[in-house]
């Protein structure tokens, strides 16, 4: 073996287990600290009804009994509304069994995240514990799979791959995900792996396993994996001149995934989720009608665009740059279809503050970046070409 070579597997064992020590010390203090935020009873009573799925008194008293166990005074009097500044749906959620349970719904259709919790619960954490180790292990394993596809997209130089990895990491993003009840940092480490098959040409049927692991953690995400399926059968179509079959049943598939968790979830409907988000979050959903014309939506669009500048300016530049560096018709494709899908989850949850509800399409996008530059400057390798 070339001594070059073993210079370089020496390199990569260093990178490794420093990338190691700084994500677990990053995680122990993203875990110190931990926000005890007002989804986190959705999350926790998601999982005791799982099981207690007839005993909604013992599932709503359970919740908040574990969470005041817990939570420092201040955050639970901000869970529970009951700061200076009261906030009258988060008391109804808190001392009223029936507004608490009407809530569920838009949590419990986040399915895999909520199983997720269970097993660590049933593992043996405290329900509060559950949802926040499960935010804590979700960021150490996104950090090492962000590792493992930089080893992969610049095989020949650890030092950019070590760097740009611990950069990632401390995206504030990144840490703020780790320290509150979200599913987005769980969902992110399939959109890892979905990236790192993206990038090494898996099975189909590999790809659509992932693919239906993103849509049951979160069903918002089923735009993004249709669109993948639809985009892989034309490509496969102009090359071959036929459907493939198989991306079609997988298609339908994944459309019976999301309707069987929506009724299973018993989720109210987009139509409510907007109006509790962006009009005015009800005590009780069963107490008002979600009314509002398509002028209120289109205004409420507009007043949230003006603050979407960070994600269009990031979401826009990664592209125009991808489009700039590769000629590749997949690439610049399936870029596309990642720009399309972040401005289609802006038009149905228009959030426009939080850069964590479209931090996974941004991360997509970064990689494709980042190999169509490593693939037109040959890796940025440290050694010399031969």
């Amino acid at each position: 073996m070339k001594a070059a070579d073993v210079s370089m597997k020496a390199g990569w064992r260093i990178s490794f287990f420093v990338i190691v020590g700084i994500l677990a010390y990053l995680s122990f203090w993203n875990y110190k600290n931990r926000v005890y935020d007002w989804d986190m009873p959705g999350y926790i009573g998601c999982m005791y009804t799982l099981k207690f799925p007839d005993q909604p008194d013992k599932v709503h008293k359970l919740t908040y009994s574990e969470i005041k166990k817990k939570a420092p005074a201040y955050e639970y009097k901000d869970i529970t509304g009951t700061l200076k500044t009261p906030d009258p749906a988060r008391q109804a959620f808190a001392f009223n069994t029936k507004a608490f349970k009407e809530q569920l719904p838009y949590f419990k259709i986040k399915a895999g995240y909520n199983l997720a919790v269970l097993v660590l619960y049933q593992l043996g954490f405290s329900s509060p514990d559950a949802v926040t180790f499960l935010s804590i292990f979700s960021y150490f394993i996104s950090g090492m799979l962000i590792f493992f596809i930089l080893k992969f997209i610049f095989p020949e130089n650890y030092l950019l791959a070590g760097f740009l990895t611990v950069g990632i990491i401390l995206l504030p993003p990144m840490t703020y995900m780790s320290r509150v009840s979200t599913p987005d940092l769980f969902v992110l480490q399939f959109l890892l792996v979905f990236m790192a098959g993206f990038l090494k040409k898996w099975n189909r049927w590999i790809m659509f396993s992932i693919l239906f692991a993103i849509t049951f953690t979160r069903p918002d995400y089923l735009p993004l994996t249709l669109s993948y399926l639809l985009l892989t059968g034309m490509y496969g179509y102009f090359k071959e001149k036929k459907w493939d079959l198989n991306l079609v049943i997988q298609g339908m598939i994944l459309l019976a995934l999301y309707f069987i968790i929506i009724k299973a979830s018993g989720y109210p409907g987009w139509k409510h989720l907007f109006y509790d988000s962006f009009i005015y979050r009800r005590p009780l959903i069963s107490g008002l009608p979600p009314d509002f014309t398509f002028q209120d939506y289109l205004h409420i669009i507009y007043t949230k665009i003006i603050y979407f500048k960070r994600v269009t300016l990031i979401s826009l530049g990664l592209t125009g740059l991808i489009f700039y560096y590769s000629k590749d018709r997949w690439i610049r494709a399936f870029s596309i279809i990642v720009l399309v899908n972040i401005y289609i989850k802006f038009l149905i949850f228009p959030h426009s503050s939080g850069l964590r509800f479209f931090f996974g399409y941004i991360i997509l996008l970064l990689f494709i970046f980042l190999s169509v530059l490593s693939t037109k400057y040959n890796g940025f390798r440290l050694r010399k070409i031969a």
